[in-house]
Parts: structure tokens; sequence; C-alpha cells
């Protein structure tokens, strides 16, 4: 049997996603795990990793084919994704946790690197 065609993905890319899946992990309940399985997901699990890739398109300007291989899905399940993240920004609860993750990840990702020694 075949093994399904994976786009390679910089390392980098990987590590700014792990970002955004554990962030959302760490707000939402939902473990970074359940949200990383190749499998299909139901509720929470799915709209925790929907929001994940939503967090990372917006956060890191990536377009939508760039996020769907470092979360390791297909460009339209990132379409859709931000679709429904989209949507959801109408109810003030979920816009402000979207906004205070947003905030978080620039944070971090402006501050001075940091070397670590050898």
């Amino acid at each position: 049997m075949e093994e399904a065609y994976q786009v390679p993905v910089r390392e980098a890319d990987r590590i700014k996603a792990g970002l955004a899946l554990q962030l959302v992990a760490a707000s939402t309940g939902v473990p970074r795990e359940r949200m990383e399985t190749r499998a299909r997901l139901e509720g929470r699990a799915c709209r925790a990793r929907w929001l994940a890739m939503y967090l990372a398109y917006v956060t890191f300007g990536w377009p939508m084919d760039r996020v769907g291989h470092a979360f390791g899905l297909n460009r339209a399940t990132a379409a859709a994704a931000c679709r429904w993240a989209e949507d959801g920004r109408d109810r003030s609860t979920f816009d402000e946790l979207l906004e205070r993750l947003e905030r978080c990840v620039k944070d971090l990702l402006e501050a001075p690197s940091c070397e670590l020694p050898a």
C-alpha cells in the first residue's frame, strides 16, 4: 500500500504551529495531542484545531496552503477553519479569546530571541 503524499514542512513552521496548538490547548482544555491526531476529529477537538489554524493564519500571516501544510492538512481544511473562526468573531467572548491569543503570540514573536548554551 502506498503512503499518502506529505508536503515537506520547515521546522520553523512546525514550531509555530505547535505554539498555536499549545496556546489553544491551554485556553480550551483540549489536549494538544488530541488536536494533532491524523484521524477525523469531532466536536471540541475539531473546533480547537480550527482555532489554532486560524491563529496561525492571522498572527503569522501565512497563506492557506502553508497553514494546511504546517498542520498536516490541506488548504481546503485550513480555509474552512478560518471561515468558521471569522464567523465566530461575531460573539464577543469568542472574539476576546482570539484577541488574547493573538496578543500572546505576537508578544512571543516580537521578544528578543534567546540563544541557549550548548
